[in-house]
């Protein structure tokens, strides 16, 4: 897991089945998720606080449909770096996050070693950001960029330990 994380062995089944019904509609109330679930309101507001304090859920995130405010094209970018360096890495990382139509930035294993998402208006553009915001980068070595023609998000959460 990143930065050291480890599963917390204090979570139970009840846990667990208040993370599968908010991951289902994470605008739920603390009423209903209860109901859901099955157990009282102060007992579920209690878990649920707890699981936010210990970072197992985070506090939600507007979800932003990107074509709809006019970026419909979105592209996956592989890296290759020249350097792997920590500080490299670490500039690479920041600089990316910070740049316009970046959706997320993955540090990798393996043949690449960074996996970056947009979303960009046109072709022309998504071109513009490779050769001003990536190429321009001087431990970049190579780049290989892919147009998605579909996404969806998967809907996996881990079952609880036995």
């Amino acid at each position: 897991m990143p930065n050291g994380q480890t599963a917390d062995p204090g979570l139970d089944r009840l846990d667990y089945e208040i993370v599968r019904v908010l991951s289902a509609d994470p605008g739920l109330t603390n009423k209903a998720i209860a109901a859901a679930v099955g157990t009282a309101e102060s007992t579920c507001a209690y878990r649920v606080r707890r699981m936010r304090d210990a970072g197992v859920i985070r506090p939600r995130r507007l979800e932003v449909d990107h074509a709809r405010l006019g970026h419909p094209l979105h592209a996956v970018i592989m890296v290759y770096l020249a350097n792997h360096s920590r500080d490299v890495v670490d500039r690479f990382m920041t600089s990316m996050v910070r740049a316009p139509h970046v959706i997320q930035v993955m540090n990798l294993t393996g043949r690449y070693d960074f996996m970056l998402t947009l979303a960009v208006a046109s072709s022309d553009e998504l071109r513009n950001f490779v050769l001003d915001h990536i190429t321009v980068h001087p431990s970049v070595r190579g780049t290989e960029t892919h147009i998605v023609f579909d996404r969806r998000d998967g809907e996996w959460i881990p079952d609880a330990p036995d």
